[in-house]
This record gives structure tokens, C-alpha cells and sequence, in this order.
């Protein structure tokens, strides 16, 4: 990806903002920037607030406390407010949501060419960018298809070359790779890095960690609405966990939880019948466990998804 300038104005700019539903505090005192070229990733549980967030970043839900400021104008004009100038920010956003909201009636070329008059585009100018959006969803061989004989993954693929038909500096994608398979969304994530090369910027919300660590120039981690850590990966990482984790499993493991080997690691976590132990010398504790030879063990370096669970916990969260 193209590295933002270190005195390049940010895109959007976020600033305390806050949302509440009766008494429920939705987003509470959030803010955050996106600088040119940077991919900026939004984790959390389910309800801890990233898609009100991205909801209020589009104009669809009104914050109670709270700014959003758009910088997108290509001659680096005033920002612009949302949701008071809505229109002319959409106007330059990308913009893919968790379902896909393409016209089962048209084809995929069709779909990019309506799509392209909500933006006030001329018919040949957007006729001129399709065969290159299809070429850059790899679906040049699917152009005179309906979104119905699509695959989950080019139905995913068509609905970002479509977001990209206004040629957008910045793209909100709300999950995007929800429901593809590990192929789908490789594929996705190569698209999505070759933006990142030409110097899109990204906010994106994921539930997949490795998808995080891997698109993500820099994270925030919500809770309960709120922001409770901001980073690259590799030093969020590197700030809040141990360097390496061995996860135990197998008849027995709980007892190894309590056996003296508990001391070989700074924590311990058991998450049904698998026991975690997070440690920065892995040695002692696989050479104790040779005395275990009927449980079963997996010795690797700490990642996001460790991050994820120490931050906001094991416990499953209900759909909001």
C-alpha cells in the first residue's frame, strides 16, 4: 500500500461521536482519522457499535453528540460535514454494505451502468470504465450474467467494481468477505490491496481476524461502543500479549491448567476443553508437556485473534 505522508490531512475525521438507542449507549465518545492511502480496520464483537458507526459515516443514522468531516474534494477544498452535506460526500465514496444490493434484473455490466447514473455520470464516460471494473473483478467472462448466476464471490467482486464506478479517494466496506469461501476471499483481498497500491483509502469492519492483520495499516478495537485500543497489528500485538501461545487439548487438558507446568506461562486461559497458555519461552512448558503424550498441542506465535479475545473476552455476544 501507499504510506500516508506524515503531514497528509485526513480524509475523514471522526470526533467524539456518540449515538444512543433509549438507553442503550451505542457509540460512546468515538474518534478516529483516515489519511490518504491508509486502510483503517473497526473489530469488535457483535454490538459493540462498528456498524452504527459506519451507518453514521453514510448519513443513514443522525449522531446525538459528535462530528464527521469528509476531505475528498480531488482540489483539496473545504471538508465537508455529514450528514449536513451528505450528498456531495456520497457523491465521492465507495461504498459496499454487508448485503449485496445489486438489481437482479440487469447484467453485470448493466448494474455498473445505473449504478453510474446515481452519481450523475454520462452514459459514455461510465460505458468507457466498465470493461475495466469487470477486467478488475475478474468477471469481463460474466458481463451479459444477471447477479443470480453469479457465485457468492462475484456477486461480492461486482458489488466493489460497482462502488468503484464514481472512482471514489475513500471506500466504506462493511464486511465484506462475510460468507465467501477461503478462496472468494483471497481473491477479494488481492483486489482490495491492488485499491490500497493505486492509493484508496479503506475503512473496514471485519469479523476475521487474519483479514484484519492482513489488509489493515492501522486497527481500533470497539467494546460496548467504545474505542479500547488503536494500533497496527503487529504492535497491538506486540503491546498487549505474550510472543508466543500453546494451545493444549485433548482428554486431560484441564488438569495440565492446574499442574505445576501453569507456572511455565505468564497466563492461562481454557476455553471449553482447550487450555491456552501465553508465554515468551515456549520451552520449558513443550518439554513438560512431553510427560502428557495422549493430549494433543499446537505451539505458534500470539496473534490478532488472541488480541481480540484478551481485549473483549471468550464470551459469546449475541447479535445486537
Amino acid at each position: 500500500m501507499i504510506p500516508a505522508g506524515p503531514a497528509a490531512a485526513p480524509l475523514l475525521e471522526v470526533a467524539q461521536l456518540r449515538k444512543q438507542y433509549g438507553a442503550t449507549t451505542v457509540v460512546d465518545d468515538l474518534s478516529f482519522t483516515i489519511s490518504p492511502g491508509e486502510c483503517l480496520g473497526v473489530i469488535g464483537p457483535n454490538g459493540a457499535g462498528k456498524t452504527t458507526t459506519i451507518r453514521m459515516c453514510l448519513g443513514l443514522s443522525a449522531p446525538d453528540a459528535g462530528t464527521i468531516r469528509y476531505a475528498l474534494a480531488p482540489d483539496g477544498g473545504a471538508a465537508e460535514s455529514m450528514p449536513q452535506d451528505a450528498m456531495a460526500i456520497k457523491a465521492r465514496l465507495g461504498v459496499v454494505g454487508q448485503m449485496d444490493s445489486l438489481d437482479p434484473d440487469f447484467t453485470c455490466a448493466e448494474n455498473l451502468l445505473v449504478y453510474g447514473r446515481y452519481f450523475g455520470m454520462r452514459d459514455a464516460r461510465i460505458r468507457e470504465r466498465i470493461p475495466q471494473l469487470l477486467e478488475f473483478a475478474s468477471l469481463t467472462h460474466k458481463a451479459t450474467a444477471r447477479p443470480g448466476e453469479l457465485s457468492g464471490g462475484m456477486r461480492r467482486r461486482l458489488s466493489l467494481a460497482r462502488a468503484l464506478v464514481n472512482d471514489p479517494r475513500l471506500l466504506l466496506l462493511d464486511e465484506p468477505t462475510t460468507g465467501l469461501d477461503p478462496q472468494a476471499r483471497h481473491l477479494m483481498w488481492e483486489r482490495l490491496q491492488l485499491l490500497m497500491q493505486q492509493g484508496k483509502s479503506i475503512l473496514l469492519t471485519t469479523h476475521f481476524m487474519d483479514e484484519a492483520e492482513r489488509l489493515c495499516s492501522r486497527l481500533l478495537v470497539l467494546d460496548h461502543g467504545r474505542k479500547i485500543a488503536e494500533g497496527a497489528p503487529r504492535a497491538l500485538i506486540a503491546e498487549h500479549l505474550e510472543s508466543e501461545v500453546v494451545e493444549v487439548y485433548g482428554v486431560g487438558a484441564l488438569a495440565v491448567a492446574d499442574s505445576e507446568l501453569r507456572h511455565c506461562a505468564a497466563r492461562v486461559e481454557r476455553s471449553g476443553e482447550t487450555v491456552f497458555f501465553y508465554t515468551h519461552a515456549a520451552r520449558p512448558l513443550l518439554d513438560g508437556l512431553a510427560a502428557w503424550p495422549q493430549l494433543r498441542t499446537l505451539h505458534r506465535p500470539a496473534n490478532l485473534e488472541d488480541l481480540f479475545l484478551k481485549l473483549t473476552g471468550r464470551q459469546i455476544r449475541e447479535d445486537a
